[in-house]
Formats: structure tokens, sequence, C-alpha cells
């Protein structure tokens, strides 16, 4: 008898192999029971990458990844005001709409889901979703109130898009955990795939901020990967103290002027609670580091 996972292996393959071979131009859904009556329209198996735009080569691997794995791949584009905090960039986030769907079109997505403000928080809107301890230290501490708009966001669009499985990358470490937490919690019905972080040519990892750094920040933020690939490389000889491996990435760093450490933690890798002592489990190590006002994210998994 064939076990269960190699019929849905099989179905998988049969499901992806019907895609139709010469794509054409997605559709554009700008509210929830539109994106609802296209996905009840369009049966087989559906991946989503949620995005707030400007699109770089980070979210285009996800789209890549999503294509090869389902029939049918829809891509969000939205900013929600509701995870920037008052004095952060909301207003001046990068936008180039006409940019990113040239992109989408030519990687050939099926559809592309952008709603608006005030589909998405209408008038009287008073419901949240909130996930507790993971959203506490890092991110959470340092911008209360961030993640509440995050799940809230994503458990709106994953309610109106209907997709099997969500891309997300690693980049965004908590991130990830907090809402395959809210996944687990809630029995959300979507799969979260995990997909690696992309970087440039010198280690930067991708992200639509990255446009804000000056020629010299931009150079000087090549001090992240090198420090992480410092601390990863004495935890593969046999480094195992949580104090030691932190100060490796700390002291590297602040070799450079222009690098302004947030932070630097080493935590469990499910739960996030920072560790202390010799480090027994999978970690991860993340940091955030301004260059002026940008605030830059990098991690790396330990295990």
């Amino acid at each position: 008898m064939a076990h269960p996972n190699d019929l849905r292996d099989a179905r998988f393959l049969l499901d992806v192999d019907t895609r139709p071979p010469n794509p054409v131009p997605p559709t554009i859904l700008t509210n929830a029971a539109a994106m609802r009556r296209w996905r009840a329209a369009n049966s087989g198996s559906c991946g989503f990458v949620p995005t707030m735009g400007y699109l770089h080569e980070g979210h285009m691997e996800l789209v890549r990844r999503s294509i090869e794995e389902n029939l049918h791949t829809v891509v969000s584009i939205f900013v929600n005001p509701m995870q920037f905090g008052p004095n952060e960039d909301f207003s001046r986030y990068p936008r180039d709409e006409v940019r990113d769907l040239a992109q989408l079109s030519a990687a050939g997505v099926d559809a592309v889901y952008l709603p608006n403000a005030n589909d998405m928080y209408p008038e009287g809107y008073q419901t949240y979703v909130d996930v507790e301890r993971v959203t506490l230290p890092l991110e959470g501490a340092a911008r209360p109130g961030h993640f509440r708009g995050v799940t809230t966001v994503v458990l709106k669009l994953f309610n109106a898009v209907g997709a099997d499985r969500a891309y997300f990358g690693r980049k965004d470490a908590q991130q990830l955990r907090v809402v395959q937490r809210m996944v687990r919690d809630l029995d959300v019905g979507t799969e979260v795939v995990a997909c690696p972080i992309v970087r440039e040519a010198d280690g930067l990892a991708m992200s639509s901020r990255n446009v804000y750094l000056t020629p010299e920040q931009r150079s000087a933020s090549t001090i992240l990967k090198r420090s992480l690939d410092l601390a990863g490389d004495r935890w593969a000889a046999g480094e195992r103290d949580a104090n030691t491996l932190r100060a490796l990435v700390r002291d590297n760093i602040a070799t450079e002027p222009l690098a302004e450490i947030d932070y630097i933690s080493l935590a469990d890798d499910v739960s996030l609670e920072e560790l202390s002592g010799l480090v027994t489990r999978p970690a991860l190590l993340s940091l955030v580091v301004k260059f002026g006002k940008t605030r830059l994210l990098d991690n790396v998994e330990l295990a």
C-alpha cells in the first residue's frame, strides 16, 4: 500500500505538470471578495508570496519557488500601515508598483492581490491577532506593536487568498517564527514554507530598505555577513559558549565606524529565548545594525 506522503507527492507532480506552458499577464485583484472569487474559480494547488512591494531578487526567488511547486501562484503587494510605528518609515517606504507588476508578469505569476488600506482596515476596524511570547524579544522589544500588525495582516491575506502554501524568507527570522506559531496555534490551513536568505554578491542580505544606504554605508554593511560567518566558523570548530559567540560578532562589527549596533542575539531557534552558558540545542544568531537611519537585519542558524 502506498504511503500517504507518496500519494501526496504523486498528486503534487501531476498538478504542477498540468501548468499552462505560456504565462499570461497576471489577474489584478483589489479586494478580498475578488480574491476569493478568483481562487474559487482556479482549482489546484496555490502558492502565495506576501510582499510589501519594491521587489528584489529575494522576493523573486520566493515567487519562482512557488511557481515550481504549485499550479497557481498569487503575490500580494501591500505596504501595511499597521506594522509601522509612529516614527518609522511608512510614508517613505520605497514603492514602484509598475516595476513590480512587470517583474511578476515576466515571471509567470497568475494573480496579484493589491488591496488598499481602506479595504484591509475599514472604518470601525477593531480585530487584531496577538501572538505572545515569541513576539516579545528582538524586533518585538525594539518595535512595540510591530508583530501585531504583521500577524493581523498575514492572517487576513491568508483568509483572502486561500493558498495551500505561503513562502517566507529566512532573513526576517523572527517574523517567520511568529507566523509559524500563529499558523500552528490557530489551525490555519496554509503551510508556511521557509526559504533561504538571498544575498548580494558581497554578502549583504537583500532588502527593499537597502536602497536607503549611501555608497559608503552600503560598502560598510558587508561587515554584517562577515561577522556572522566568523561566529559560524567558530561554531563549526566546536565553540558553544553563548557569550563568546555574541562577543565575536559584536567585536567584529565594532571595527566598522559607520555601524551602530541595535542588538545581537543568540537565542533558542524556536522560542527565541536568549541563551547563556553552553549552547546545547539549535540556536539563532541574529542582529540588527543601523547605518545612518537604516536598520539592517541578518542572521545565521546554528545547529
